[in-house]
């Protein structure tokens, strides 16, 4: 079920990942993006994020692993500006991609999906430009959206009902990190942390009966906030299911 150190009070947590949360969003960076192979170009259903069938095919299967910007899965689900350092063959703008996944290397920013990679092109130039395999870019990270879509909580499908409950949010517009979660326990009137089990799963044994509410913390520029949610999966929850939460993020 993760690290037993993924377990310790959400506190703690938020108090280590608030150092890499302090960069201008507004400047591009230099590095390197490559792709990894794909029988469709899409993305993988296998993701260290843990976002299952979503990872594959969220932003039209646009998606990246990414190293550093992983963060130990805070970076999960954030929306990135990329675009190649090549003017005969890239795109001015590029293309906008979201984190699903962990890999690359210190020097490779980000291991895009290969339809990500063809979309760094100019139209009708990616048959060139995909044979290069490793190119220079420069990116920033840019606010998610997702027009006409809520946040939806998707009960993972390693959990087992009524004994343990993992949950990952999908369609998180905005620029903001969730950095902990908490779940309301009605028998003890008090709001308790749940683990990150890996990348952007959170988890609970034993978890509380009835609908679950949940609250979390949103971290970013502007500093951070609870937004707290009540009943927003229902009691007899299942594994695999995502729940519309009727709340969306715009920071």
């Amino acid at each position: 079920m993760g690290f037993p150190l993924s377990h310790y009070c959400c506190f703690l947590c938020v108090i280590v990942l608030l150092p890499v949360l302090c960069k201008c969003e507004d400047t591009f960076t230099y590095s390197l993006a490559t792709y990894y192979s794909s029988r469709d170009g899409l993305g993988t259903p296998t993701g260290a994020c843990g976002f299952g069938k979503y990872g594959r095919n969220v932003n039209g299967g646009n998606v990246a692993a990414v190293s550093r910007l992983y963060r130990d899965g805070t970076g999960c689900g954030a929306c990135y500006q990329v675009r190649c350092n090549m003017p005969n063959l890239c795109a001015d703008d590029g293309m906008e991609v979201v984190v699903t996944d962990h890999g690359g290397g210190d020097n490779t920013a980000f291991t895009l999906s290969p339809h990500g990679f063809s979309m760094l092109a100019r139209p009708n130039m990616a048959a060139d430009l995909i044979p290069y395999g490793t190119v220079g870019i420069e990116y920033r990270r840019v606010p998610c959206q997702y027009p006409g879509s809520n946040i939806f909580f998707k009960v993972h499908e390693q959990s087992r009902f009524p004994n343990y409950l993992a949950i990952v949010m999908l369609y998180q517009a905005g620029l903001s990190d969730i950095t902990a979660v908490e779940i309301w326990k009605e028998d003890s009137q008090a709001w308790r942390c749940m683990g990150n089990s890996h990348g952007a799963v959170w988890d609970m044994s034993n978890p509380p009966k009835g609908p679950v509410s949940l609250r979390f913390q949103v971290s970013g520029g502007g500093g951070q906030k609870w937004v707290q949610l009540m009943n927003v999966i229902p009691g007899d929850w299942k594994a695999g299911v995502a729940y519309d939460s009727l709340f969306q993020l715009d920071y």
